[in-house]
């Protein structure tokens, strides 16, 4: 299929607007081979996936590690790739398992959202993935949905106080094109985006075919302000993928009774119109005007076939009004 580019908030920078996101790289939840790594990769590069996304956080810098290697056997400018600041990782004790992570790399890690930490971040990053510079980057899970607003009030300070302008400095130096906030929440961003102007957020969960929370007021400043979106976590957790079942999950842990009802509902409609649940939220998230690319996070080829091949089947008119209303 032919993946279309969109440009990066009012930067040079553009994107497929289809993405591979890193986390199942990093062994979230289940371990995955490096053969079974590097057949995603090439699965996503002979697709035309060209913009991958990966972390520090994701397997303790593993992931980072794993998109690094492979990415080191193509042309520097023939993909556009980012990665996150805000931990900062350290050698530390080989753990079985930690954040959700199976078998991370032997790091310890602190958040530290200032100018110091985010420029040891970025300068690690650059070191496990094998490159001198970043298109973009995220400042990763700031925000009282991580932190609580006790020590939320503290990393925004450090943030704001001189982390933003050690992002600043980075892209004058050429070092990243674009930088912004990667996130679970949309209050934070709204926070930030009045102090300070961000190119693009990547937002997990919160602009979903369930979870329209975005819409609220960050699609308006985001309108207003040139901002892109990257959206992640379009299944929400595993809901928009298994529909209302015994076992849900959605915002990482068990669906509410609330948000079953209204799976329930959603797959009724998408079902009527020749849809399935997650073809559905999949074209929500690829029709929505807001937002230059949409991240598809797995670790199986058989995963990222399914989805790719979902983005082939042609929608019906009623369908098409559904998945973008």
């Amino acid at each position: 299929m032919a993946i279309d580019t969109k440009r990066v908030g009012q930067t040079d920078l553009h994107v497929t607007h289809l993405s591979l996101g890193g986390a199942n790289l990093g062994n979230m939840a289940r371990e995955v081979s490096d053969e079974d790594v590097v057949a995603v990769m090439d699965y996503a590069w002979a697709a035309g996936i060209r913009y991958f996304d990966t972390a520090p956080h994701y397997g303790r810098g593993l992931s980072e590690q794993r998109m690094g290697a492979y990415l080191k056997t193509k042309p520097r400018d023939a993909y556009v790739l980012s990665t996150k600041v805000g931990r900062v990782l350290s050698p530390g004790p080989q753990l079985a398992e930690v954040d959700g992570f199976i078998n991370p790399l032997p790091n310890a890690v602190r958040y530290d959202y200032s100018a110091d930490g985010i420029r040891e971040s970025f300068e690690s990053s650059c070191e496990r993935l094998g490159t001198s510079h970043v298109d973009i980057v995220f400042c990763h899970d700031i925000g009282i949905y991580t932190h609580g607003a006790a020590d939320n009030a503290r990393h925004m300070e450090d943030f704001l106080g001189s982390g933003i302008q050690a992002l600043r400095d980075l892209k004058q130096a050429g070092r990243i094109q674009a930088f912004g906030l990667g996130v679970n929440e949309s209050q934070v961003c709204i926070d930030v985006m009045k102090e300070t102007p961000l190119d693009v957020i990547l937002l997990a969960g919160r602009l979903t075919l369930l979870d329209r929370e975005a819409e609220e007021e960050l699609l308006g400043l985001c309108a207003e302000q040139g901002t892109s979106l990257v959206l992640g976590g379009i299944l929400n957790s595993g809901i928009l993928a298994t529909g209302p079942v015994p076992g849900a999950t959605f915002d990482y842990g068990p669906a509410p009774q609330e948000i079953m009802d209204r799976v329930g509902q959603l797959k009724a409609r998408a079902e009527a119109l020749g849809l399935t649940l997650a073809q559905a939220a999949l074209q929500f998230a690829m029709h929505h005007p807001a937002a230059c690319s949409v991240l598809l996070g797995t670790g199986k080829v058989s995963s990222l076939q399914r989805n790719l091949d979902t983005l082939e089947i042609p929608l019906s008119d009623e369908a098409l009004s559904f998945v973008t209303t």
